[in-house]
């Protein structure tokens, strides 16, 4: 009885702890986000084309984060929450394909060599997250790339409008279904310890893009 009692307080305080980390430090508190979601310039199109090719290099590619954590997971609740993560997010996935195509040819802007190679780090960065061997450490980063998206879509939603490009509805897992898979679990320190790891490395790699974006967009002022 004491170690269910024990279980059952490390669930709330994981979920908990996972809204506080994308409240701190998840892609709707960065600044270009903030710029993004209100630009409206001469310049704006050519960001917003920037930012869908560069999510598209992260992830428009198949396998992605899901896939890779889903093959790795073994069978049950967490193996079948990433499951439908992952279909759902292949609809994402292909609406950032279709976006990429529409807008055109990626922004010319200085230093597009330097971008490659941060673009390949991050991708070599999550797909070591989603095949960790650390229990908890690829739901981290998926339950976190869930809730941070909720920051991205409105920003392609903005691209895909100026494009002609129709939104389909986001079918990605809510909140409460975030939580629940955390608290499911969330058994003990170790696993809350990797889930937090991944959580904070996915949101690191978002804010990371942000920091990218912001600097590509700088560059192409005087260009």
């Amino acid at each position: 009885m004491a170690v269910n009692g024990l279980a059952e307080r490390h669930m709330p305080a994981s979920a908990d702890a996972h809204v506080a980390r994308i409240a701190a430090a998840g892609s709707a508190s960065h600044p270009y986000v903030a710029y993004l979601a209100c630009a409206a310039g001469p310049t704006t199109a050519r960001d917003f084309d920037d930012m869908v090719h560069l999510l598209c290099s992260l992830y428009g590619r198949h396998p992605g984060l899901f896939d890779l954590a889903v093959y790795r997971c073994p069978a049950g609740p967490t193996q079948a929450w990433l499951t439908d993560a992952a279909n759902a997010f292949e609809r994402e996935r292909l609406y950032l394909v279709r976006l990429a195509a529409a807008v055109g040819p990626l922004p010319s802007t200085p230093g597009n060599a330097e971008t490659e190679a941060a673009l390949l780090a991050q991708r070599h960065a999550l797909e070591t997250l989603a095949q960790s061997e650390r229990s908890g450490c690829a739901l981290g980063a998926a339950t976190a790339l869930v809730s941070d998206w909720q920051a991205v879509r409105p920003l392609l939603d903005r691209a895909a409008v100026r494009v002609g490009v129709e939104a389909p509805a986001c079918a990605l897992p809510d909140d409460t279904s975030v939580r629940q898979s955390l608290s499911e679990a969330a058994t003990g320190p170790a696993t809350e310890r990797a889930i937090r790891f991944g959580s904070e490395q996915l949101l690191l790699q978002h804010r990371a893009l942000f920091d990218l974006l912001e600097a590509r967009s700088e560059a192409r002022e005087g260009y």
